[in-house]
């Protein structure tokens, strides 16, 4: 595999920005609230603050984002604004930064004809995959990396994590594997390469992190009883030794990835057979600056834990722990983790039982309405409702905001291997229903006017006709 190195344009815009933030005394950071926008306004606030250099910093969702105004000398935002038209509202010498790996409307010329200073650092114009190469806090951490703040690579690192950059191979590839090697170099990152991808493997009884599995709907998805009778079925005692993922020998693991092999190859078709050993392995990444046995330890826990401060408008805590607050910041953070896992499970049993909120399928997708889910956390449930519908088809949710619909678009990793991109098709068709919208290939989203809703649905369906296998 040919290693993947910063082209030269993009290192020169890096070396831009670092000359436009040096020059700069009036800085305003705009981030986007999840995993991915937290590490990546962690990465900035932190390198402007060893820059002495006096700034705000804003987490935002995407729908303010095309009528913000611009009140500040550089104004800079990371992991969102380059499917949104932030210089609306940009005035002669102010200063715009954008570090941002969504697909972008913008090209490169686009900077030319300003009267106003326009950086846009992404990655797909340069031929790099925003959604598997690098991320926003990959980009923010490249900036960082021009002042030789090479600690803040794990950073990098976890807004990789929470953005599922790995999702596609079950490794890190691109420039994230630059990010990944200098955190193992600077001492912060220990790698474990192709374990068992499993939420929880340090934390969660394995039989209850077995029963997570919800990319393919197995019988043991949602079902304690099952995984625990599927362990005992190989050899593995879990009713009277009760042990995590992460302490099972490699000969249990080799047992354990046998069977969900199996379980696997009886649920898809085959041409998706090949593709079985992605949905079960994937490497695992350990904090080593981190109190061992703690949910911080661990990449996936650490980012589910900077999600839910994003989704409870907490950002703030978030911040704190990453920038080195472990007294108090810690202690908060478990709090708001706490509350967030309520909210889930409330939010996800009303989906399950409530008849007005079901499962609706059309031919080419399925969708629910959220009710009054708060809009923050539909993606997650969207997510997690994937375990219990047709994995073959995208699964959307709706919920009410007060300026219109919030719409979430979750589905199987295989789909994305299929070559579908979500992202691009839900953007479309948002501008087609008068709203905004974007993201990845397998987590992506929209608003849309509260009356469009239909509308939506109706385009949406026609978009995939052809490229869903029912």
């Amino acid at each position: 595999m040919i290693k993947m190195e910063i082209p030269q344009l993009m290192r020169e815009q890096f070396k831009q920005a670092k000359e436009i933030i040096d020059k700069s005394k009036n800085i305003k950071v705009y981030s986007h609230i999840d995993c991915d926008g937290i590490c990546s306004g962690a990465i900035l606030s932190t390198l402007l603050d060893r820059q002495n250099k006096k700034h705000d910093i804003e987490f935002v969702n995407l729908d303010v984002l095309d009528d913000l105004p611009l009140d500040h000398e550089l104004t800079i935002f990371s992991d969102l604004g380059s499917g949104q038209a932030i210089d609306k509202y940009a005035k002669k010498g102010q200063k715009i930064i954008v570090l941002d790996h969504h697909p972008p409307l913008r090209n490169l010329d686009y900077k030319n004809d300003k009267d106003y200073t326009y950086l846009e650092i992404n990655p797909m114009h340069h031929g790099i995959d925003g959604s598997y190469d690098v991320c926003g806090g990959g980009l923010c951490y490249f900036l960082a990396k021009e002042y030789e703040y090479k600690d803040l690579s794990w950073i990098g690192v976890l807004s990789a994590i929470g953005d599922m950059q790995n999702m596609q191979t079950g490794h890190f590839e691109g420039l994230n594997k630059i990010i990944q090697k200098d955190a193992i170099n600077e001492g912060y990152l220990e790698l474990h390469e192709s374990d068992i991808n499993l939420y929880g493997r340090s934390t969660r009884p394995l039989f209850v992190a077995l029963s997570y599995f919800s990319d393919i709907k197995l019988p043991i998805t949602n079902n304690r009883n099952e995984s625990m009778a599927v362990l005992e079925e190989i050899g593995i005692d879990e009713k009277n030794n009760r042990r995590t993922l992460s302490q099972l020998t490699h000969e249990e693991k080799g047992r354990l990835y046998e069977k969900l092999v199996e379980m696997l190859s009886k649920e898809l078709p085959g041409k998706y057979v090949q593709y079985i050993p992605r949905l079960i392995i994937g490497d695992s990444y350990t904090f080593l600056k981190e109190e061992k046995g703690t949910f911080l330890q661990d990449g996936s826990e650490f980012s589910t834990a900077m999600n839910a401060c994003g989704r409870n408008q907490k950002e703030e805590i978030a911040l704190k722990v990453l920038k080195g607050n472990r007294i108090d910041g810690l202690d908060e953070l478990k709090s708001v983790s706490k509350s967030h896992k309520y909210n889930l499970a409330t939010s996800m049993q009303k989906i399950v039982d409530d008849e007005n909120n079901k499962i609706v399928e059309l031919e080419n997708l399925q969708y629910f309405n959220g009710g009054d889910i708060k809009s923050e956390i539909i993606g997650t449930i969207t997510g997690m409702i994937l375990g219990y519908c047709n994995w073959k088809k995208p699964i959307i949710g709706f919920t009410s905001t007060e300026n219109g619909l919030k719409v979430s678009l979750r589905c199987s990793k295989l789909l994305s291997y299929d070559g579908i991109h979500f992202g691009n098709i839900i953007r479309e068709v948002a501008q087609e229903v008068g709203g905004v919208g974007g993201g990845h290939a397998m987590a992506c989203g929209a608003y849309i006017p509260h009356d469009k809703k239909d509308e939506f649905i109706e385009k949406f369906n026609k978009k995939l006709i052809g490229k869903i296998a029912n």
